[in-house]
């Protein structure tokens, strides 16, 4: 029980960094360009460190021992790829919005303090807090799971999913409270869409306890690190190249990457 609630309070944990990252965006008078640059490299380094350092042969050896050798390496590789198949067609699934018109706004209020209350930017956010929720919803079964079977590599999950899930909050708060003008309604709606994590939590805790065994385990940690992989390629990585200085952003990644190399070896 106490892995149980621990598993819990990791998720929760990670999905409660959207609310961070709205927070940061009302205190933030300007858009730090350099440090989002490196913090968006950073959390990519750490998803892709514990993805293929860690993440990966946990699920080999967990198939190994249940399958064999060679078939259990094979369903490793296997899950490995289903997990960034699945996470690509909920990318291309979920609702966009994508005008170009918008994006120039956006631009423009970052560098105002006072809201322009464009009732388009709120169908942006909404938006884009309806596509987070999505998800984030299989980052908290994964986070859950990954924790109930073992706390550390659970602990890392968390970790690199709250650091990502901070600038996440802020792509949500940022346009809703420049079309409302509303704090409390911009951080509310940045909130909601990190509860999906906690949600995907009781999901996973509800109907995939009965059937956890070495197999279950197994796949489902060689599906989270193509996830993790995915995400950090897909949005991580171009995001940073976007606001990219002088290399901030492979610095982030090999900083994010040291980091999460430490914590391992100290949790170990």
């Amino acid at each position: 029980m106490n892995d149980v609630l621990l598993a819990f309070l990791f998720t929760l944990f990670a999905g409660l960094a959207t609310g961070v990252g709205s927070l940061l965006a009302f205190f933030a008078k300007t858009t730090n360009t350099k440090f989002l640059s490196f913090a968006l490299g950073l959390s990519a380094g750490v998803m892709i460190y514990v993805s293929m350092i860690e993440i990966f042969f946990k699920a080999k050896d967990s198939l190994t021992v249940a399958l064999g050798e060679t078939e259990g390496y094979w369903f490793t590789v296997l899950g490995f790829f289903a997990g960034m198949i699945l996470i690509g067609l909920i990318d291309k699934f979920i609702p966009k919005y994508s005008n170009p018109h918008e994006v120039k706004k956006v631009e423009d209020m970052e560098k105002s303090s006072t809201p322009i209350k464009n009732p388009d930017l709120m169908k942006m956010g909404i938006f884009t807090a309806l596509a987070l929720a999505i998800h984030n919803f299989p980052e908290g079964i994964a986070t859950f799971v990954s924790a109930i079977q073992d706390p550390t590599i659970g602990f890392a999950i968390a970790i690199a999913v709250a650091i990502h899930n901070i600038p996440e909050g802020i792509a949500v708060s940022v346009p809703i409270y420049y079309a409302t003008g509303d704090k409390k309604k911009a951080f509310k709606l940045s909130f909601l869409s990190g509860l999906a994590e906690p949600i995907g939590a009781v999901v996973a805790f509800l109907l995939l306890m009965p059937f956890l065994s070495d197999v279950m385990f197994g796949i489902i940690f060689s599906m989270v690190a193509g996830i993790m992989v995915f995400i950090s390629l897909d949005e991580l990585l171009p995001a940073a190249q976007k606001y990219d200085e002088a290399h901030l952003s492979i610095y982030g990644v090999m900083t994010g990457m040291a980091v999460m190399a430490i914590s391992l070896l100290l949790l170990a």
